[in-house]
């Protein structure tokens, strides 16, 4: 079944290479796709296309089908062509003409663009929900680790006392920015494209601002033309904020694979978190944080995938926007493993408590030296100096205790703050409204 079929036969090898992944990528949008029927069906009743005696029927209908979904037996028949076609597939044969009428006033463009932002909403709240778990993590070893130091590094180079506390702190409040970047998508996504058809509006008296309230969004894309060419950049900048959890996420694995191996030797994963070798007895390899970073940067390649394939497309909608659904649906489902590995890797990891006690890092200290002599009353450049001479004559003796209070340093890693900014920033998606729509929508 093809929504636009007129009875000309097309080409199998055609077919073939059109329909492409299209319906196995429209799997993961057949509850979407019900919930944006199930709006529509009842906004055509309201602006009279469907009669009352109509409507019910197709409700009824639709929360089966929506069932069905859900529990994943949705399937989409060989020879229906998407998501799409099938749900209107099913409703005609249960009801006949009736469920021929629910696509009045909509195109498969603006069914696809809806289906994509109901998505993009749903798998943004798992994002989220899987983000703030590390973050809480990454503070709570933050506190637990604050007076612990190990060194920083410069060009892979010893160069000042860190510490645990400085090191997990930071990634926690990277992931503060990342969502940052998260709430902008969400707020990209939450806009109702309903009503553009195929880009260009209808002259049914389609009531979009009741569409809008049903499917629980915050506005509508007013215009039409622009709702159709959100198609591809929604996605983009989307892609844009899993790329910039990807980025920390990438990061603090890399990290996690150098401070693993014998040359650092600054965390230890439990053993069971480790693979081995088939010849060496003696290999715990952290092969899940090699992953972990190899997977995120995939992740960070996505903005500039579907910006490859969008870029030159003028305004109006092209097949090209079809592909993008391959790389970009999976992307969430992706990069939440890899978040949720993160957290109970580092969750489980043991730091080492000594590490600065080892001789080869006492030049590490050497800043500490220099700005005690300040203190002193010592002229900064003078004191670079004196302690630069005793480094090359081997005379240099490290001063070990660590004072630093400033904010964000050693002493003062403002966890309440960056928690803070987390908190203030989780309240503003507003899942709750969402969802109350959405349930209130579907029962």
């Amino acid at each position: 079944m093809k929504l636009w079929d007129k009875g000309t036969a097309v080409n199998k090898q055609i077919e073939d290479f059109t329909v492409g992944k299209d319906r196995e990528m429209d799997l993961y949008l057949a509850p979407f796709d019900v919930q944006g029927t199930m709006a529509h069906t009842m906004m055509l009743e309201k602006v009279g296309l469907l009669k009352k005696e109509e409507l019910d029927p197709i409700k009824d209908e639709l929360k089966k089908i929506y069932k069905t979904a859900i529990d994943g037996q949705f399937v989409i028949e060989g020879g229906v062509e998407d998501v799409h076609s099938q749900v209107e597939l099913m409703l005609t044969r249960s009801l006949g003409d009736i469920g021929k009428k629910v696509h009045s006033g909509r195109s498969r463009n603006d069914q696809v663009l809806l289906d994509l932002k109901l998505f993009i909403r749903h798998k943004l709240q798992e994002v989220v929900t899987s983000v703030d778990a590390l973050f809480a993590v990454l503070q709570q070893k933050s506190e637990a680790y604050k007076h612990i130091l190990l060194p920083g590094y410069t060009h892979l180079q010893v160069a000042m006392p860190s510490s645990f506390g400085l090191w997990f702190g930071a990634y926690a409040e990277s992931l503060t920015d990342d969502m940052e970047m998260l709430l902008a998508a969400w707020n990209i996504a939450n806009q109702n494209p309903l009503g553009a058809a195929a880009g260009y509006g209808s002259s049914f008296p389609l009531d979009r601002s009741m569409t809008t309230r049903l499917l629980g969004f915050k506005s509508m894309s007013y215009n039409v033309v622009y709702a159709q060419m959100g198609r591809g950049k929604t996605e983009k900048n989307v892609a844009a904020a899993l790329a910039s959890v990807a980025y920390t996420i990438s990061k603090l694995a890399m990290d996690g694979c150098l401070y693993t191996s014998q040359n650092f030797g600054f965390i230890k994963l439990p053993d069971e978190l480790t693979t081995g070798s088939s010849i060496m007895p003696h290999k715990k390899n952290p092969d899940v944080f090699e992953l972990i970073r190899a997977k995120c940067n995939k992740i960070q390649s996505l903005p500039t995938e579907i910006g490859n394939i969008t870029g030159n497309l003028p305004s109006g909608y092209f097949r090209d926007l079809q592909l993008i659904k391959e790389a970009f649906i999976p992307a969430f489902d992706e990069l939440i493993s890899c978040v949720d590995l993160a957290t109970f890797a580092i969750s489980n990891i043991k730091v080492a408590e000594d590490i600065m006690s080892d001789p080869k890092y006492k030049f590490a200290f050497s800043v500490e030296v220099v700005n005690n002599l300040v203190l002193q009353g010592v002229p900064f450049r003078d004191a670079y100096k004196t302690v630069g001479l005793q480094i090359e004559n081997g005379e240099f003796e490290p001063e070990v205790n660590v004072n630093h209070t400033h904010e964000g340093s050693i002493g003062n890693l403002c966890t309440t703050e960056i928690a803070k900014k987390m908190d203030v920033l989780k309240q503003k998606f507003e899942f709750e409204k969402v969802s109350h729509a959405i349930y209130k929508l579907m029962q």
